[in-house]
């Protein structure tokens, strides 16, 4: 069965409470297959997550699925806070390394920690069993970490074989890589549904920084239609709605598992995205 689902990460302050209350509202009217929370590492930022998860799974009553990361967190912390959402009643899990922090230009390995999401896979599963259905990263175009995609590729089937049961891609602009991408994952053996992430682009200001976040490879003759209307916020946010539109449509018949949508916390790019596609769907 195909999913339909959204990411959201955690309001900073009580304006982008209110803007995300109002979002996710308009969000729920397309009855997602399920929403994941990112995960922010440390401290309040780690306090906020684990509320918000518990706020929509449990107040508002959508499937969540709560990211959880390796950064800063020893085996005691994982065990603390797995149990955690175990007890709010969570049943996915997205598991990943996660980024440096801010200030590192390179992921540490925290003191009784874990170098990877393989090993926080491996770690969960040796704890709940089968209890959480758990899902992990790929990356269509290459981890930006990776030395090679073939390096990339053995690496994500050690977390498959950790104990994977889906993945969720990075975001893209060019389906053909996801679908060289996923003939590349099967032929590795790696058998479980990988969801395209989608990001829609509806600024022009975001351009450079998540091509560089992503390492995505935009096709010229979308760049050159944003670079032709980028003095216009209105006619780039038409631009990138309508690409997306197509992208999520020609992924669709082509027997894609679903949708991941980035929403950044704003629900009118996914929603007219999400409707245009209903005769799709």
């Amino acid at each position: 069965m195909r999913t339909f689902s959204f990411e959201f990460f955690p309001p900073r302050d009580e304006i982008a409470a209110v803007d995300f209350g109002i979002n996710i509202g308009r969000l729920l009217r397309l009855s997602p297959s399920f929403v994941t929370v990112t995960f922010g590492a440390g401290g309040s930022s780690r306090e906020r997550t684990f509320a918000l998860v518990d706020y929509l799974q449990n107040k508002v009553g959508l499937n969540t699925v709560a990211h959880y990361t390796c950064v800063d967190a020893s085996r005691k912390k994982i065990e603390e806070d797995l149990a955690a959402l175990h007890e709010m009643g969570i049943t996915r899990l997205m598991l990943l390394r996660g980024d440096p922090p801010k200030g590192s230009d390179c992921f540490q390995t925290p003191t009784d920690g874990f170098a990877n999401a393989s090993e926080l896979i491996a770690f969960t599963r040796s704890l709940y069993g089968n209890h959480f259905s758990i899902g992990g990263g790929a990356y269509p175009e290459r981890h930006p970490e990776a030395s090679s995609a073939e390096e990339d590729l053995l690496n994500l089937k050690r977390k498959v074989d950790a104990g994977c049961d889906f993945l969720i891609t990075q975001f893209f602009f060019d389906n053909s890589r996801y679908y060289n991408f996923v003939a590349q994952a099967r032929a590795a053996g790696i058998t479980c549904p990988i969801i395209p992430g989608i990001l829609p682009l509806t600024h022009f200001n975001q351009l450079e920084r998540f091509v560089r976040i992503s390492g995505a490879h935009i096709p010229d003759s979308f760049l050159q239609d944003l670079e032709t209307h980028k003095g216009s916020p209105e006619k780039i946010a038409q631009i990138g709605r309508a690409y997306a539109t197509a992208q999520c449509r020609d992924l669709l018949l082509s027997d894609a598992p679903g949708l991941h949508f980035f929403t950044l916390n704003k629900s009118r790019a996914t929603v007219e995205i999400f409707e245009s596609l209903m005769g799709t769907v």
